[in-house]
């Protein structure tokens, strides 16, 4: 893995995680380009680093990216915003840049302060570790990830490099989530922040886990122009879509106590709106999950959740297929019973709501005993 042409960056264990794991991630933009977009949590209750971001990212210029694990530092009060500040001015002040040029990102348990005296050390640490490769930068943003998460893609000469975690709390928008993907394309900056918004709902926001949004949700774009080579709104679409969409897949695929993943696609409905709500509506429904986690292909739990849906309907004409085979016609059984594998790890969900032409694409995964595990002792 190499990082596009100017940029640095770095993964080191500041000593915020007790089991000494890589903790902080730093990654700088040298230029000579320093475009940026943003998409972030629309929870209410929001991280300080996200307070903080949501300002630095306004003007679309970015030179740095610092990105903790081990601690969310969320309904932390005023003091949180106050060590987020004081992070983002260190850094400004040993790489020579303006600190509202730079983003912070955490992820961890909320309502803890970050150690700074821990904290501080780190990115003094991390700044020395810069390298065009990027060693330990992914791994460093983990929490309950079981791998690190990245992706390249290159197109006549441009580099894209994107990497990403999360494993739990995965529900738009955005997920608990992080991620950074970056450029040497010299990019416009007038359609950059629109195209990266509709990208992120297209993939991040299209994965739907366990139904629970973070307060910390950080999706950062970043392009340097050190290529000197221009790409077009298309090419631009085309290649984040690559890159975005693959780290969605990993981080559904990663998520926390999952056996299987779903693909849960409504097709023919009223407007686009109705197709994910009904995704949606699938992808948080625990009675759903359950059953496929134990491979039943009970479609009538299906009905159920798609009736929850705020969305135009007929019940009377809902056609159901699991993994291609048909398992409801017009609302209720077939004559004849299906038989229906669901050994596989990706189950596919087709919901036919006969109401229009379009469609929409939701992921998510089974609710298993290791979920609750996972999910029922995280804090100690």
């Amino acid at each position: 893995m190499k990082l596009p042409n100017g940029f640095l960056a770095s993964g080191v264990a500041a000593g915020i995680k007790k089991n000494g794991a890589l903790d902080l991630a730093l990654i700088i933009n040298q230029g000579p380009e320093f475009h940026a977009a943003a998409v972030f949590t629309s929870n209410k209750v929001v991280a300080a680093p996200v307070e903080w971001s949501k300002q630095t990212t306004k003007d679309g210029i970015l030179r740095a990216v610092l990105i903790n694990s081990g601690g969310a530092n969320a309904c932390t009060g005023p003091e949180g915003f106050a060590d987020t500040h004081r992070s983002a001015e260190y850094l400004g002040q040993l790489m020579n840049i303006s600190s509202s040029d730079i983003a912070i990102g955490s992820t961890g348990l909320i309502g803890t302060r970050l150690p700074m005296d821990k904290l501080i050390p780190g990115i003094k640490d991390a700044t020395a570790s810069l390298t065009p490769t990027g060693v330990n930068c992914a791994e460093a943003i983990m929490t309950t990830d079981s791998h690190p998460k990245t992706y390249e893609s290159d197109l006549n000469g441009i580099h894209f490099y994107g990497i990403a975690k999360g494993a739990g709390m995965l529900a738009p928008s955005l997920a608990t989530m992080i991620s950074v993907i970056c450029t040497d394309a010299v990019v416009d900056p007038e359609w950059l922040q629109s195209i990266f918004e509709d990208i992120v709902d297209k993939t991040f926001n299209s994965i739907d886990s366990d139904g629970c949004m973070s307060t910390n949700d950080t999706v950062i774009f970043m392009a340097s122009g050190a290529s000197g080579k221009n790409i077009t709104e298309d090419e631009f679409r085309e290649r984040l879509l690559e890159v975005a969409g693959n780290l969605t897949h990993q981080l559904i695929e990663d998520a926390e106590g999952a056996t299987k993943v779903l693909r849960i696609n409504t097709v023919n409905a009223l407007n686009a709106h109705d197709a994910r709500e009904v995704g949606r509506a699938c992808a948080r429904n625990n009675l759903l999950k359950c059953a496929l986690y134990g491979e039943d292909p009970n479609w009538g739990r299906i009905l159920a959740a798609v009736g929850t849906a705020n969305a135009n309907m007929d019940p009377h004409r809902l056609d159901v297929y699991l993994n291609g085979v048909q398992v409801c016609s017009n609302g209720s059984r077939l004559e004849v019973e299906p038989v229906v594998d669901l050994t596989p790890r990706l189950i596919d969900i087709r919901i036919d709501l006969h109401q229009g032409n379009e469609e929409f694409v939701v992921w998510s995964n089974d609710l298993s005993a290791m979920y609750v595990h996972e999910n029922s002792a995280y804090s100690s």
